[in-house]
């Protein structure tokens, strides 16, 4: 019988198609089955996914898209029921409070650890966080739900659940472990001291490309399958998953279907936030920039492909060796995973918060390249694209989405009083702005985004 041990925050498209599906993966072969996973979201945006999964009895269609055009569909049923904090706080407290509740896995986005890019540090300004501090039975936050939790654990002499984070954070483990433990000190040194010597924070690295559904995803389920699935997910057929083996209240045996386990996560999550995640904000936005809607369609443009490929070179310099893994092969399935074109992913998409996601894929790329008195042009066109991108369509009133859009904006009116003074914003950039060379190529890059006529100059690296 399947019992549920695994609470998961932020039940999207892409722990669909990851994370439940290599649970649901190990139920199809009749392992594991007192492990099941309960969604659990916070925003009104949840709303839609709670209704959505209620609706179906929890299960959706999983298709997983080759390059070659060929499809595999599967009913996917490990998730197994889905809170709303918002309708009922206690009984989501509740939950994680159990002692059945062995791992609560976070997918919430970069920002939503409430960190700084510049620092590492958890935000104690945060309004949404110090409210939580004392509105302990009704928390609006991920961090305020387990402080609770963990509080009445605690009470209880029950050991804490493992804090499983499954974000494209560099240490996401440790800033996971960061961002909790900092919440719980604002108020209370002593679960505090007791989360951070008692709770498990492995790190993980994950990847697999999950574009937003569409009507005509929904409308080949139906007619393929019968399924009239309200919002089934759509992915490529490339996977992985590693993690850091420490889970001292159990786990399922996700190595038994792909996962790999391992001592240290934290070279594999170089490789590919820098890589794959960096290589995404290459493409976004020169590709919007030369109009191009989907990511196969921007890397047919040989600009377009110029530059990503030439990125990914700059980025792998920065990747150490790893074990067992080519890098240069890696380059090469990445770029072929882009041009898949069975999966129908927008720029749009991979152009959103690019002020959570180009500090933490692109920044440390030059950081590293800096420091050993290399250039960096690659990673400064890809911010002058970002630049270039957001200036457009503020000016036409349809900025980029950003939870940060208003520093962002306030950020692009700097740049047209000073050039590179975008740049500036420490929280972002770190120490780039202060680097000659730098700030020079990021500028040189712009003017020539901004003239529209020399995207192959920039693509080629004649910065």
């Amino acid at each position: 019988m399947i019992t549920s041990h695994i609470l998961h925050f932020g039940v999207g498209n892409f722990h669909r198609s990851h994370q439940a599906k290599y649970l649901h993966q190990l139920h199809s072969e009749g392992r594991d089955l007192e492990w099941a996973i309960v969604g659990a979201g916070l925003l009104p945006g949840d709303v839609r996914m709670r209704d959505a999964l209620r609706d179906q009895d929890y299960a959706y269609t999983l298709v997983e898209c080759a390059a070659d055009g060929t499809n595999a569909v599967h009913r996917i049923t490990s998730i197994t029921g889905y809170l709303y904090g918002p309708d009922d706080p206690a009984a989501l407290i509740e939950m994680l409070a159990a002692a059945s509740t062995r791992i609560v896995s976070l997918t919430i986005t970069e920002g939503g650890y409430n960190l700084s890019d510049a620092t590492g540090r958890f935000d104690t300004t945060n309004t949404a966080m110090r409210a939580d501090t004392w509105n302990e039975d009704r928390p609006t936050t991920v961090f305020g739900y387990l402080a609770a939790a963990l509080r009445r654990r605690r009470r209880a002499g029950i050991a804490p659940f493992t804090v499983l984070s499954c974000d494209n954070i560099q240490n996401n483990g440790d800033m996971a472990r960061e961002a909790l433990v900092s919440f719980i000190g604002m108020t209370d040194v002593d679960l505090a001291d007791w989360v951070e010597g008692n709770t498990a924070f492995p790190g993980s690295m994950v990847d697999r490309i999950t574009p937003v559904t569409t009507d005509a995803d929904r409308a080949w389920v139906r007619a393929t399958t019968g399924y009239d699935d309200s919002w089934p997910v759509v992915s490529e057929d490339f996977t992985q998953w590693v993690m850091e083996d420490h889970f001292p209240s159990g786990r399922p045996r996700w190595e038994d279907v792909g996962a790999q386990l391992v001592d240290d996560v934290a070279p594999f999550e170089t490789m590919k936030l820098r890589m794959l995640n960096g290589a995404h904000q290459a493409l976004a936005y020169v590709g919007l920039l030369r109009g191009h809607t989907f990511v196969h369609e921007a890397m047919t443009d040989p600009a377009v492909a110029s530059l990503v490929d030439a990125f990914l070179q700059e980025a792998e310099s920065t990747v150490p060796p790893l074990p067992g893994i080519d890098l240069l092969a890696y380059r090469m399935t990445l770029l072929k995973r882009f041009s898949n074109a069975s999966i129908r992913d927008t720029l749009e998409r991979l152009a959103t918060d690019a002020s959570d996601r180009i500090p933490k894929f692109v920044v440390p790329i030059a950081r590293d390249l800096i420091q050993h008195s290399q250039p960096a042009p690659e990673a400064a066109a890809v911010i002058a694209s970002w630049v270039a991108v957001a200036s457009t369509r503020h000016n036409n009133s349809r900025p980029l989405a950003d939870r940060q859009v208003e520093d962002v904006w306030q950020g692009l009116l700097d740049e047209r009083v000073v050039a590179g003074s975008f740049l500036d914003r420490t929280d972002w950039f770190g120490a780039l702005g202060e680097n000659p060379t730098f700030r020079t190529t990021y500028v040189s890059s712009l003017e020539r985004l901004r003239r529209g006529n020399a995207f192959e100059s920039v693509a080629s690296n004649a910065l």
